[in-house]
């Protein structure tokens, strides 16, 4: 685990009091109030498929985004339909859905939104390559290479677990903050890859919440004036 340096973003603490998306949730911690200058290592870098590691899309949201009853309605809506297309559907519903800002979306404050990307710039280049991301006011898309020995539940546990922990106690609450489940998909091919990336990066355009993808103060699209979307290798 990194010791040299605090998570990207995050003002300098002293070493007694420094915290990673893996320390003592009952460590001290110093959390910026909105998001700094990130070090994103992944900038210019080639994916290749299957070498070394998968190629994932990920996507998690917070505990209040999606109510399980509307879940559970659109299961039953798509109880006889063919396993793919049924998957496909409820996948399109789901963010349909999220993409409207249901629930309490705080992930739309600065401070709060700052401590999810932090983590997962954290162990970026380290634990998996981090290709694209976006945190959205009740949901996050992250697009990543995956390294050998690091599972996406190992991975999600200590993006959820760390940027949890500090957020309910910036809100002064209790209880749930992410919801349990997330959503994985495999990248196919060069084209799926490029689809996939212009999807994450524009969705705040799509949901009408900025004119053009850099202006999204929580994701990668910012980066990319600075280095283009290179071709899939």
């Amino acid at each position: 685990m990194p010791t040299a340096s605090d998570p990207p973003g995050v003002p300098p603490t002293p070493a007694a009091a420094r915290t990673s998306p893996d320390s003592d949730p009952h460590a001290a911690s110093q959390v910026a109030s909105a998001p700094g200058e990130p070090r994103w290592h992944s900038r210019g870098y080639l994916p290749h498929v299957g070498q070394p590691g998968l190629i994932q899309a990920i996507a998690f949201r917070l505990h209040d985004s999606l109510p399980q009853s509307k879940l559970k309605q659109w299961e039953r809506e798509l109880v006889n339909f063919p396993e793919e297309e049924r998957k496909q559907k409820l996948r399109a519903w789901i963010e349909k859905y999220l993409d409207a800002g249901h629930g309490s979306c705080w992930l739309r404050d600065l401070r709060i939104g700052s401590l999810v990307e932090n983590a997962m710039l954290f162990f970026d280049s380290q634990r998996y390559n981090l290709l694209a991301w976006c945190v959205m006011p009740n949901h996050v898309h992250v697009l990543i290479e995956t390294m050998a020995g690091w599972d996406l539940g190992k991975l999600l546990h200590s993006w959820k677990g760390y940027s949890a922990h500090e957020a309910t106690k910036l809100l002064g609450r209790k209880g749930e903050f992410w919801q349990r489940e997330y959503f994985d998909r495999f990248i196919r091919d060069g084209e799926h890859y490029e689809n996939v990336l212009r999807y994450i990066e524009n969705n705040p355009v799509k949901s009408g919440l900025v004119h053009i993808a850099e202006a999204w103060p929580l994701s990668s699209a910012r980066w990319r004036r600075r280095a283009p979307s290179l071709p899939f290798a």
